[in-house]
C-alpha cells in the first residue's frame, strides 16, 4: 500500500493542506519539511492515527483523543476532517473522514427517503454504538440476576439448616459471594443473626435487589428490540453513503460530558463488503516513528501535560507514553537503543536457521546475515551479543576496546534502532512515518540515511518529516514535500 495524496482542510496548525506523494517516484522516500511551528508532527501523527485505530475499538480512544478541540459550526452539522488516498493493488482508495452531529442523521434520513421518520431518540449515527452498550447490559443484569436467584435458594436452604455452625459456614460464603452487590460486609454480619427471622429479613432485601434488576432487564430487552429496528434503518443509510462509523468523541474533549460528535469515514472505489477487511489490513501497514519527547496528540489531555509537569515513577511522562505504545503496534519512538528489541531480533534469527536445519538439514545465515548487518551499519565497531543471549555489547576494530552500548554515540544508537525496528517488525510494503529521523545525525548522515532506509526496506514508503537541508538534498527537489511555512532555502556565502 501507498500514500498517493492527504487534503486537511482545517485541523489545529493546518490549513488548507493538499500533498500529493507520486507513486512512480524511485525511491518511494518523501521528505516533508517546513519551519518550525508547521505542523509537521500533527500531519504525521493524525495521518496514522486514523489509519492505525479506526478499525480497532481497542484503539479508538486514541482518536478520540487527538480529536479533541474539532468542533462543528453552529451553522453547519459537518465538517471534514482529511480526504486520504491510498494506492491498494489496481486501484486507488480514497478515504474521506467526517465529522458530524449524532443526532443529524434524522435530517439525512428524511432528506434521503422524502418520508418522516420516528421520533426516536436512537435514531443516531452511533445506533450501532449503543446496540453494544445494550447488549453488554443485558449480558451483566443477566447474570446479576442469576447470582440473586441462587442466593435467595440458598438462604431457604440455610432455614432448615439446625446447625448454628453449618449455618454461620453457608452464610460467610454467601456474604462473600454478594459482595459486589453493594452489601457491606460488617452491616450483613450484624444484621446476620442466626434466628430464621433474621435471615428471612435478608433475604426479602436480596429479593427487593432482584425485583429491580427484573425489571431493569425487561426494559434493557425493549431497547434492544427498538435499537434492532433503528439500526437496520442506519446500517442501510451508511452502506448507501459508502460510510462507515468509527466512534463517537467529545469535541471539548471532557469525558464527563456528552460524546455528541461522530466521526464517520466515506470510503470510494471498494465493494462495502470488503471495507472491514480493507481498513484492517491498512492499519496493519502504518507506522509512525518519532522523538520519546514530541508531544503525541492522541494521548490524552493529562498525559500531554504530564510532559511539562515534575515527574515521578507511576504517572509521569514516560510510563504514559509506555502505555501508549504497548497499545499501538505501529508506534516506535527511536531516540535510544532498545537492547530488548536487538537480543529479540537475534533469538528471531537463530529460530529462523533452526527450523531451515529441521526442513533442510543445513543451518540458514539469518544470524549471519543480521551480524553483518549490523556491523556494517557500525561502520568501525563489531556487535557482540552474550552466548546465553542476555546481553550484547561491541568492539572496536583496530584495538579490540569492549564497549556497552551507553558507550555508542546518540546518533549511532539512533541509527541502529531504527534499522533493528524495520527489520525486526517485518516492515515492508508499508507507510512508514517518520519524524525528525535527522535529530543526534551528523550532516554526512542526515544525507546518507536515504539511502540507508531505502536499502534496508526498499518496498516501503517513507514520509519524513525534517528540518534537514542534507537529508532533502539526498533527493530530487520534486520528492521534497513543504508545508507553510517553508524551509528557508539556505544563501550561497560570500
Amino acid at each position: 500500500m501507498k500514500l498517493l495524496r492527504v487534503q486537511v482542510p482545517d485541523f489545529r496548525i493546518l490549513k488548507n493542506v493538499d500533498i500529493t506523494f507520486e507513486q512512480e517516484f524511485i525511491p518511494s522516500i518523501f521528505p516533508l519539511g517546513s519551519q518550525n511551528g508547521g505542523g509537521k508532527s500533527t500531519l504525521l501523527q493524525l495521518i496514522f492515527v486514523l489509519l492505525h485505530c479506526s478499525s480497532d475499538s481497542d484503539k479508538k480512544d486514541f482518536v478520540k483523543n487527538i480529536l479533541s478541540g474539532f468542533t462543528i459550526n453552529n451553522n453547519s452539522n459537518k465538517r471534514v476532517l482529511a480526504i486520504i488516498d491510498i494506492w491498494n493493488e489496481d486501484k486507488i482508495v480514497q478515504l474521506e473522514f467526517l465529522s458530524y452531529n449524532d443526532s443529524y442523521l434524522r435530517e439525512l434520513l428524511i432528506s434521503n427517503d422524502k418520508t418522516e421518520v420516528d421520533n426516536d431518540n436512537y435514531l443516531q449515527f452511533s445506533a450501532s454504538s449503543q446496540f453494544e452498550k445494550i447488549i453488554n447490559k443485558i449480558s451483566i443484569t443477566e447474570k446479576e440476576i442469576q447470582d440473586l436467584e441462587k442466593a435467595i435458594t440458598k438462604l431457604d436452604s440455610v432455614i432448615k439448616i439446625e446447625s448454628s455452625e453449618d449455618r454461620r459456614y453457608i452464610l460467610i460464603d454467601l456474604m462473600d459471594e454478594l459482595r459486589l452487590f453493594g452489601f457491606r460486609t460488617l452491616k450483613l454480619m450484624s444484621r446476620l443473626g442466626l434466628s430464621n427471622t433474621s435471615i428471612k429479613d435478608f433475604k426479602e432485601e436480596v429479593q427487593t435487589r432482584l425485583d429491580i434488576f427484573k425489571l431493569n432487564i425487561e426494559k434493557y430487552y425493549e431497547q434492544r428490540e427498538q435499537l434492532k429496528r433503528i439500526l437496520q434503518r442506519v446500517l442501510k443509510y451508511l452502506q448507501s453513503e459508502n460510510l462507515l462509523y468509527i466512534c463517537n468523541y467529545s469535541a471539548n474533549g471532557n469525558k464527563d460530558q456528552d460524546e455528541d460528535e461522530v466521526l464517520l469515514c466515506r470510503i470510494n472505489n471498494i465493494d462495502m463488503n470488503k471495507i472491514e477487511i480493507f481498513m484492517k489490513e491498512l492499519s496493519q501497514k502504518i507506522f509512525l516513528a518519532a522523538p520519546s519527547t514530541q508531544v503525541f496528540l492522541f494521548n490524552s489531555k493529562e498525559s500531554r501535560k504530564l510532559l511539562f509537569k515534575k515527574q515521578d515513577n507511576e504517572t509521569d511522562y514516560s510510563s504514559q507514553l509506555k502505555l501508549a505504545k504497548s497499545k499501538l503496534p505501529g508506534f516506535f519512538t527511536y531516540d535510544f537503543l532498545a537492547v530488548d528489541i536487538l537480543i529479540e531480533a537475534f533469538k528471531s534469527a537463530r529460530d529462523k536457521d533452526f527450523a531451515e536445519a529441521i526442513k533442510k538439514g543445513e543451518y540458514g545465515n539469518s544470524y549471519k546475515a543480521l551480524v553483518n548487518d549490523l556491523n556494517i551499519i557500525l561502520f568501525n565497531k563489531k556487535i557482540n551479543i552474550d552466548t546465553d543471549l542476555s546481553g550484547i555489547s561491541f568492539k572496536l576494530d583496530k584495538d579490540a576496546l569492549e564497549l556497552y552500548p551507553e558507550d555508542l554515540s546518540h546518533g549511532e544508537l539512533k541509527r541502529l534502532s531504527i534499522y533493528i525496528w524495520i527489520k525486526y517488525h517485518n516492515i515492508e510494503n508499508a507507510i512508514v512515518l517518520m519524524d525528525e529521523i535527522e535529530i543526534a545525525f551528523h550532516p554526512d548522515w542526515q544525507y546518507q540515511i536515504i539511502a540507508d532506509i531505502n536499502q534496508w526496506a526498499p518496498s516501503n514508503q517513507y514520509i519524513l518529516a525534517t528540518h534537514s537541508y542534507e537529508l532533502c538534498q539526498a533527493l530530487t527537489p520534486a520528492h521534497v514535500k513543504e508545508l507553510e511555512p517553508k524551509l528557508l532555502k539556505q544563501e550561497a556565502k560570500n
